[in-house]
Formats: C-alpha cells, sequence, structure tokens
C-alpha cells in the first residue's frame, strides 16, 4: 500500500521546513520563551510574565463593512496565501453575524479567541498546543504530528492544517507542511513591544476598531475601554474566559 509511503514523505518534508526553520530562530520553541532572536525587548531566555495578559477588544461597529485590511495584513505578516478554500490557511477572517432576537447583524473579525482555559490545549496528545504564561495560546511545530484533534475542539474554527510544501516563509514565522497553526497574537511582534498586524493595518484605515495590549493592567487602554464599556464574549457558554472580546454584539 502507498499510504505509509506518502505519510513518510509528508514527515520528512516537514522536517526538511522545520530543520530550516530551526536554522534562523535563536529560541526553542518552549512555553513561556520567545520565539525568535531579533531585537527583542527583553532577553530571549527571560520567560513570559504571568503578570501580564495579552487580549484584544474589537468594536463590531467601528470594522467598516467590506474592509478586509486586519486580513489582509495577517497574510502578508506571516507569509499566507490569502485564499479561502477549505485546505487554506486563515489566521484571520470575516464573518457575518445575525441575532435572532433583533435581526442586527454585523461583521466582525474571528480568529484564535486565545482561551483562559483553551480546549485546543486540552485535547492536544503531544503537548503541541499551548498556552504561554501571558496567555498566548500557540502550537509548536516541533511536536504537532497533524492529528487534527485541536481543530475539531476549537468552537471558534480558527485553526488551519497546512497542506502543501511551504516555500518563502518568513524568517521569523516558521511554518511547516502537515502542521496546525493559528493566530498567535503576531508574537513575534509583541515580543518586539510592537502591535499586531492586524490592529495596525486597521488603525491605519482609519477604523480604529481593534485594540490591542495588557488586560491585566488597568493603565491600558484596552483595560479602561473593557471597563468602561461591555463587551461579549463569543460562546461565553462555554466559560473559556476569552482573550478576545468584541463591542456591540
Amino acid at each position: 500500500m502507498n499510504t505509509n509511503s506518502g505519510s513518510t514523505t509528508a514527515v520528512e518534508s516537514r522536517r526538511a521546513v522545520l530543520k530550516a526553520g530551526a536554522a534562523i530562530t535563536a529560541a526553542t520553541l518552549a512555553p513561556g520563551l520567545m520565539f525568535y532572536g531579533v531585537a527583542h525587548s527583553r532577553p530571549a531566555e527571560e520567560p513570559a510574565s504571568k503578570d501580564v495578559r495579552w487580549g484584544m477588544l474589537i468594536d463590531t461597529q467601528k470594522c467598516g463593512d467590506g474592509c478586509k485590511s486586519c486580513v489582509t495584513a495577517c497574510n502578508e505578516e506571516h507569509g499566507l496565501s490569502g485564499k479561502t478554500g477549505p485546505q487554506d490557511s486563515q489566521w484571520i477572517r470575516k464573518v457575518d453575524i445575525r441575532n435572532l432576537q433583533t435581526d442586527a447583524q454585523h461583521a466582525l473579525p474571528m480568529l484564535c479567541q486565545h482561551c483562559e482555559n483553551p480546549p485546543c490545549v486540552d485535547v492536544c496528545p503531544t503537548g503541541a498546543s499551548m498556552k504561554r504564561a501571558d496567555g498566548i495560546v500557540l502550537v509548536d511545530s516541533h511536536l504537532c504530528i497533524g492529528c487534527r484533534y485541536c481543530m475539531m475542539a476549537c468552537p471558534y474554527q480558527a485553526r488551519s492544517l497546512v497542506h502543501e510544501p511551504l516555500t518563502d516563509q518568513k524568517p521569523d514565522v516558521p511554518r511547516g507542511v502537515g502542521c496546525v497553526e493559528s493566530c498567535t497574537f503576531c508574537v513575534q511582534r509583541v515580543d518586539r513591544d510592537e502591535t499586531p498586524a492586524c490592529v495596525e493595518a486597521c488603525t491605519e484605515a482609519g477604523h480604529n476598531a481593534m485594540l490591542f495590549g495588557d488586560i491585566n493592567n488597568p493603565e491600558t487602554p484596552i483595560a479602561k475601554a473593557l471597563k468602561a464599556r461591555a463587551s461579549t464574549e463569543v460562546r461565553a457558554d462555554l466559560n473559556l474566559n476569552t482573550g478576545v472580546r468584541y463591542q456591540g454584539i
């Protein structure tokens, strides 16, 4: 049978990609440690702090109709194709929702919600799905076996499997065929004290619909905004305590 041969080829291909990625990264992909050895605001060996919890607040009333600046920026930042087929990687996408009681409609960006209690981490058999001390949920490509249990467990359909070999990868965003991936809050930028690409693009487009920051620090703009106005978790009934909140829905 050719099943084993195909599987072996995929694994070897993935290992080659990961080996190449390892050559240009300076830090081991491990929970609580920064990934990349480029201009970090703190030493690479210093773990992420549990005193910080990164989060995002999205005001759907400011989100422009038909605007996909956040999606385009994410694709460019991480080397994604931008295709929307069932086998294409999408780390953030625009979805239309409707309130069945009021018939109100909203378009909102949907991404990994970076849950405090992530179901993707609970079901992962290898520990590849993990949560950093600062709340960012990630996938360790070195440990992922592509079983897709995490994809089935995610209630937000926020994860994708890399089906095809990758070329022209971004140096600080290692990816691998046969691995699951999802929004990382642009961890490579966060660890350099920079704003996630989607938030930056939304601001540059003039919508200012997305806020990112430390929700544990009451002095940050996002913490103040969350305190000043009610926000909503998508599927709050699951008690996941998501790091992404929405206003206006």
